[in-house]
């Protein structure tokens, strides 16, 4: 459509434009509040989503708002399509969008000349309402129903001198079959507030209503609410809050200009949000008849069946893309990638590969799954397994599969991370290793080098295509469980790993965007006091920015087939990472990327001089004797050597943690008191190089960086006391004071990119050291953050409430990074005896076993809580029955957050088949989910109260 900016009221706008006979005056007018240095922009079809293109708008205070308003000529027989948004005289401020685009569609009738008035209400983006636009909620729970009003095009009002047409606009996503919207207030048209009376609206688009009444200009202001009436037309609800208002004011304040005025007030102004339960469970952890060493993929429709069956309404999964890094156990942490896109073979279903699987094969995945059908997973094995028998299913007919319509077309639109992903796979086996910057001519992958890998004629053609055979088939058995979980109204959430594995196919695709001389890690929190070395490296944004952050969208699109919904994990990491130089081991020695540095000149101008007395390790002789006693000679002689100043120095060959994990590894089969010794070398001299007060820059040696908990060293302790006052003003300004403008810039910049790659529901796991601009960017962005009972937000709680948790999170006791609520509660008396009498309320002895009757108190508390979403571990669920909560509670923890090469191998000891036999387990969980507002009865696939046990309600 044709604009043109008049800039001006609507009465004046013929001089300031050449008119076309078709056109319009568009007054737009949009409340919103500003602050220093930022003004509004109307982007419409011209700007091509670019602010700088768009239409700048002039500002006024009107009562208590700020208005903000442009005048523009439209072509008055298209459909305008506009937003606005938010700019901000700071170039490095992204602009701020609000909640999707706007349409215009003006009658057909109208005349050109006519003088039009929009006003709008600002989109925000952090309304809880806006969660309802992603597809967990369009696409899966409030999928498109079928309302009266449904297909009907709105009746259009002929204008009338002394009358303005009125059209109101308002979006509903939570009405029921049968439902409609209508609009009450103080005209006739509208009832008079009589609720009974009420104006009927039509849906002109999917949870869009509209309608025009025609309304004399002396009635102007209007007051007016909506209503929701249920098929016999009675009110059943009322908009919460104040009376909406239509006005005529112009400008210049007259209020007799316009012919039409068009009200877009957005939402639905509910009184209660919409809230939901499901569960969380790592897919390998599943157990039923059909699976094979691990849970599979296809194991989820059984899931599904279970949570229909319990109210629940969505499955929350750990990642599921490949990890084949080190071809051990070790691979079996879900987080280390080895491709973010290919999904994991150890998730096949082997009966499904064919419809027509000979007979010896058969017999293999029989043998196979009563063998591996272990109290824990036996990772390797059963990789071994699946892979030999899917090669079997492979050399009998994969070429046939290789030949149908359905690869192909899979093929096509994959490739561009399948053929790397094949090609990488073949490369990993053919060297024995994943580390690509050891395979010579191969370590860069240029076009050619694929071209000549993937080759249909070369001689290894066949182990090739087999990655893609696996790939398919893998797409295939999720893409069946995703859409089934679809159709019964369950939505599906993955996990989004914050990093990616050094040696995987995407650092070796795409080196530029990877700080590959850094780790990824966390600094000492909740899970680990030295902090967490994950090993991933860091992101060079500054490189992913140039092209639109095209990697993260890709991954997102692949991610948002099969998911309605995934949780970012570590989402701290989008604000700051914390970075660790690559030859440390631990999390200690890292620092904050991006981050303000402490200047040379900063510490010099506060009389610090000695840098190096600082930034090297401190040690001296009364340090090693306290770490090591008797044996401090015998250290002293092995691991160390003079320095200057009376100091002791690590020898070179332990100067850097690496080097000093390295060395002292004990060999398999090293005599007890031999690993005893080297353990307590490990970790004083690991002590003794961390026993440093400020991190220098590697880039930049006029920069540093305080060392997180350096007051707790010796280093510090020794020094002089007006130094100490000195550094722990700067340590605290550092960590807690300085940073917190620049970080939130970072999160605006890549927290969106990443939301708007796809519809998906977005949640962001912040635990840990949350800086205090995390919640204001979370709640702008319409992000749900978490909430885990154990890490309360506040540092002086030591339990968090779930009562007082705020909508927009999703809380739950537990989840894969902390033992089970049972074994939280076995792990410390005093604690537990704290939790039940002050926050439990409960009196009497403590029990020493989390029983169903404590477990139900505290899952209760969960349920009832106001977060829009109570997520639960399936253990703790289990806990529920004294059937399934038999086996050790310790034994059900998924990782231990300490151990970087924990082996993740839990699987339920119940099958899933049991859980879904076992009424009186599902009728608790269904009563908890019923009585808390989060599934209603008639969404229930079967009512199973009467099946209920007799200490259903049984709580403290």
């Amino acid at each position: 459509a044709e604009e043109v900016d008049t800039s001006c009221c609507a009465c004046c706008a013929s001089e300031m434009a050449e008119e076309d006979p078709d056109q319009v005056h568009v007054l737009f007018r949009v409340a919103y509040g500003t602050q220093w240095g930022q003004n509004l922009v109307l982007c419409g079809p011209n700007a091509r989503g670019e602010p700088s293109r768009g239409t700048s708008m002039r500002c006024r205070h009107h009562q208590d708002q700020l208005l903000w308003e442009t005048t523009l000529l439209i072509d008055a027989k298209t459909t305008y399509r506009y937003a606005y948004v938010v700019v901000d005289d700071e170039k490095d401020v992204p602009p701020k969008w609000e909640c999707g685009t706007r349409t215009l569609e003006l009658p057909k009738a109208i005349r050109g000349g006519s003088q039009v008035l929009v006003q709008d209400v600002w989109m925000d983006n952090a309304l809880p309402e806006n969660l309802l636009h992603r597809s967990a909620f369009t696409r899966v729970l409030l999928k498109k129903k079928t309302y009266t009003c449904s297909g009907k095009e709105m009746e259009n009002v002929e204008a009338k001198e002394g009358c303005v047409v009125l059209r109101l606009k308002v979006r509903d996503w939570k009405l029921e079959p049968g439902e409609t919207v209508r609009a009450t207030g103080c005209p006739q048209a509208m009832g008079g507030w009589d609720h009974s009376q009420a104006l009927i609206m039509t849906e002109s688009e999917n949870d869009v209503w509209e309608v025009e009444l025609l309304v004399p200009k002396t009635e102007f202001p209007v007051a007016y609410k909506y209503v929701v009436c249920n098929a016999g037309g009675v009110a059943s609800h009322v908009e919460n809050g104040p009376d909406r208002i239509a006005t005529l004011e112009d400008v210049a304040g007259t209020s007799d200009s316009f012919d039409y005025l068009v009200c877009d007030d957005f939402h639905f102004r509910h009184e209660e949000h919409w809230k939901g339960a499901g569960v969380a469970l790592p897919v390998f952890s599943l157990r039923t008849n059909d699976s094979v060493g691990a849970g599979e993929f296809l194991d989820l429709k059984k899931v599904v069946d279970l949570a229909n069956a319990a109210g629940l309404k969505l499955i929350q999964i750990l990642p599921i893309n490949d990890t084949q890094v080190y071809k051990t156990f070790w691979d079996s942490y879900p987080y280390c990638s080895l491709s973010v896109f290919a999904l994991h073979p150890l998730y096949l279903n082997l009966d499904h590969l064919s419809p027509d699987l000979p007979g010896k094969i058969k017999e293999k995945i029989g043998k196979a799954r009563k063998e591996l059908d272990l109290e824990d997973m036996d990772y390797v094995e059963t990789m071994k397994a699946k892979l030999e028998i899917a090669r079997e299913v492979f050399d009998f007919n994969g070429h046939e599969v290789l030949r149908s319509t359905g690869f192909k077309a899979f093929l096509e639109s994959n490739a561009a991370w399948l053929v790397p992903y094949a090609c990488f796979s073949f490369l990993r086996d053919l060297f024995g290793t994943s580390q690509h910057w050891n395979w010579g001519i191969a370590s860069k992958p240029t076009p050619q080098l694929l071209d000549r890998l993937s080759s249909p004629s070369a001689d290894y053609h066949p182990m090739i295509a087999f990655m893609y055979y696996l790939q398919y088939n893998l797409h295939l058995q999720l893409l069946e469980a995703s859409r089934y979980a679809q159709e019964k109204g369950v939505v599906l959430k993955g996990d989004l790993p914050i990093g990616v594995d050094k040696r995987s196919v995407d650092t070796w695709m795409f080196p530029e965007l990877f700080r590959m001389n850094t780790s990824t890690g966390a600094p000492p929190d909740y899970f680990d006091a030295n902090g967490q070395n994950w090993g991933f490296p860091t992101y060079n944004w500054e490189e992913m920015e140039k092209n639109e952050y095209a990697w993260w969208r890709a991954r997102l699109e692949c991610m948002s087939r099969y998911f309605q919904a995934y949780r970012i994990d570590h989402i701290l990491g989008f604000f700051r990472i914390w970075e660790i130089p690559g030859k440390c081991k631990t999390g200690l020695l890292g620092r904050f990327r991006p981050c303000l540095p402490i200047w040379q000149g900063e510490l010099e101008q506060c009389g610090i001089w000695d840098f190096d007395r600082l930034t090297k390790p401190y040690i001296r002789k009364h340090i090693v004797d306290a770490l090591f006693g008797n044996r401090a000679g015998e250290v002293t002689l092995k691991y160390l050597e003079e320095g200057n100043s009376g100091m002791l120095a690590l020898r070179g060959a332990y100067a850097e943690e690496c080097q000093i994990v390295e060395s002292l590894t004990p060999r398999k089969g090293s005599p007890k008191w031999l690993m005893e010794e080297m353990e307590e070398d490990l970790k004083g001299l690991l002590s003794l190089r961390q026993n440093v007060v400020l991190l220098k820059d590697s880039e930049d040696s006029r920069r540093f960086y305080p060392r997180i908990g350096m007051v707790d060293t010796s280093s510090f302790q020794e020094l002089e006391p007006w130094q100490q006052e000195t550094l722990q003003q700067m340590y605290h300004q550092h960590f807690f004071e300085k940073q917190d403008d620049l970080w939130a810039k970072n999160a605006y910049k890549t927290l969106p990119a990443l939301m708007n790659a796809t519809d998906m529901l977005v949640c962001g796991e912040d635990l840990g050291m949350v800086p205090p601009c995390v919640p204001t960017v979370l709640h702008d962005l319409c992000l749900l953050g978490l909430r885990i009972q154990r890490m309360p937000e506040l540092p002086s709680d030591e339990f968090g409430d779930p009562s007082t948790y705020p909508y927009m999170t999703v809380c739950s006791p537990s989840c894969h990074d902390t033992t089970t609520l049972r074994g939280w509660w076995e792990e410390d008396k005093e604690r537990r005896e704290r939790f039940y009498h002050n926050f439990l309320k409960a009196k009497g002895d403590v029990p020493d076993k989390c029983g169903p009757k404590i477990v139900r108190t505290v899952l209760r508390q969960h349920f009832d809580s106001p977060s829009c979403w109570a997520i639960f571990a399936l253990q703790d669920l289990l806990a529920l029955s004294s059937t399934f909560s038999q086996r050790p509670a310790l034994d059900e923890t998924i990782n231990d957050p300490t151990n970087p090469k924990h082996y993740w191998r839990f699987r339920f000891h119940v099958k899933v088949e049991d859980m879904l036999a076992s009424k009186a387990w599902l009728a608790d969980l269904q009563s908890l989910s019923v009585s808390s507002g989060r599934a209603k009865l008639s969404e229930l696939s079967e009512n199973l109260q009467e099946c209920a046990s007799a200490d259903l309600y049984d709580s403290l």
